[in-house]
């Protein structure tokens, strides 16, 4: 087969392909001293990439174990990369001698024929997009996978969003810490204030907010195994007193007011048909002069994710990234005001490489969780999502806002330094006396 395919791989990869590839047959393509090796183990995955042609077709190839990479996981996704060049892309120029023979080794081999049938863990939704139901249900496709294999990829943490480095050498717990720290000081969290944690995950952010500024927490989840471990993670804190978590969604909270609101790797599920709904709730769940921090996954260009995409089929099935300046937009549409944002995008890439060193450390366990094919997901995903934010194809930002009150009062420190605790406030200013 590499001797048939070789003017194909060549015209697409350029004379010096950047991984190894190796057939079924044993035969190979590429340097032997490249750093990954794409197996085509099977017939099937070229089938699977003729019916669809890109990175789904791969990707089902590579969930069904047809496809397997060896090596360095981001060597070979860089693989993308070449691929997609423009100027490697009119190179491809197969006469018609090449593409005749192409078909004749495909037909031989088995190659041609119907569609396999498509991996399980593909995501198949119904109902209306954005609905309670059917967001609930792209929820449990994600979340609702095995707790323990959660706690093995993302470390003791609990925590599934972007950590914040303060130093290279932090380990990811310090990282995690280091960022609910940051979400807490920025909403200027003090004893008693009233939080709501939107998509509290396993609790963590909520169980931070009571431990160390003495908060009152609410946690709301609509994934039925992070509220079950959350309310367990409380209770076994000794917070039960200050932290309460629920299984519901945003839209059926109505006991405001709220003095903050934390929203966290949570917004990529609302939809941009539902910005407006959602900020709007959000406003008016709090108290004047309440805040907001929304930390959310953005990216440059329009709001959505391809439906074809791997990561809308197989890991945030109706996902939707949106551009920041929508989101500042749609928050002051709704009468926040924006006060802070902030990009933690390379805190992001080096997070997802914690995520995927767990991941591989504990390949053997992590298939009993969950099987080979999801964790071959968890894998790709969270790989390639890395390579996303490195490139800056993809963003984080965290949108601080803040509910006016009604003379226009923020209630805001004067200086950020202050907002994020690195200087303490100033004492008020005492009236000069008449002379």
């Amino acid at each position: 087969m590499a001797t048939i395919l070789e003017p194909m791989i060549t015209a697409f990869m350029g004379p010096n392909p950047p991984v190894r590839v190796r057939f079924w047959d044993g035969s190979t393509l590429g340097p032997e001293e490249a750093e990954a090796t794409l197996i085509i183990r099977s017939p099937r995955a070229v089938r699977r990439i003729m019916y669809a042609p890109g990175e789904l077709g791969a990707a089902r190839a590579y969930v069904a174990g047809e496809l397997d990479l060896e090596g360095d996981v981001y060597a070979a996704l860089a693989l993308r990369d070449a691929l997609a060049g423009p100027e490697r892309q009119a190179k491809v120029g197969l006469g018609m001698r090449a593409w005749l023979d192409l078909l004749r080794a495909a037909g031989s081999s088995g190659a041609i024929g119907p569609p396999p049938a498509l991996p399980p863990e593909e995501a198949r939704l119904r109902g209306r997009r954005h609905s309670k139901e059917r967001d609930a249900a792209a929820i449990s496709h994600h979340y609702d996978v095995s707790n323990e294999f959660y706690r093995l990829v993302l470390g003791d943490s609990l925590t599934y969003s972007c950590a914040h480095f303060e130093r290279p050498d932090a380990t990811l717990e310090e990282a995690q810490r280091s960022k609910h720290d940051l979400v807490c000081q920025k909403l200027g969290l003090r004893p008693g204030a009233r939080l709501l944690d939107v998509g509290c995950g396993w609790g963590t952010m909520a169980m931070h907010a009571a431990r160390h500024y003495g908060a009152k927490a609410v946690g709301i989840t609509i994934s039925e195994r992070q509220a079950s471990l959350a309310a367990e993670r409380v209770a076994e804190a000794g917070l039960a007193s200050q932290v309460e978590i629920r299984r519901q969604d945003y839209r059926d909270v109505a006991d405001g007011p709220y003095d903050a609101i934390s929203s966290i790797g949570m917004f990529e599920h609302v939809g941009l048909s539902r910005l407006a709904e959602y900020l709007g709730d959000l406003y008016r769940l709090l108290r004047p002069e309440g805040r907001l921090l929304n930390h959310g996954i953005s990216r440059p260009g329009p709001s959505g994710l391809a439906r074809t995409s791997f990561i809308n089929r197989y890991v945030f099935p109706d996902g939707e990234l949106h551009e920041v300046g929508t989101v500042i937009s749609a928050a002051q549409a709704q009468h926040f005001e924006v006060r802070d944002v902030e990009s933690l995008r390379e805190h992001y890439a080096r997070t997802l490489r914690r995520w995927v060193v767990n991941l591989e450390a504990g390949w053997d366990r992590a298939v009993e969780l969950v099987g080979s094919s999801r964790a071959r997901i968890w894998r790709l995903y969270m790989a390639g999502s890395a390579l996303n934010f490195e490139a800056a194809r993809t963003s984080i930002h965290q949108v601080l806002a803040v509910k006016g009150g009604p003379r226009g009062e923020s209630g805001m420190p004067l200086t950020r330094a202050e907002l994020l605790g690195l200087v303490p406030a100033p004492a008020p200013a005492r009236a000069a006396s008449l002379p």
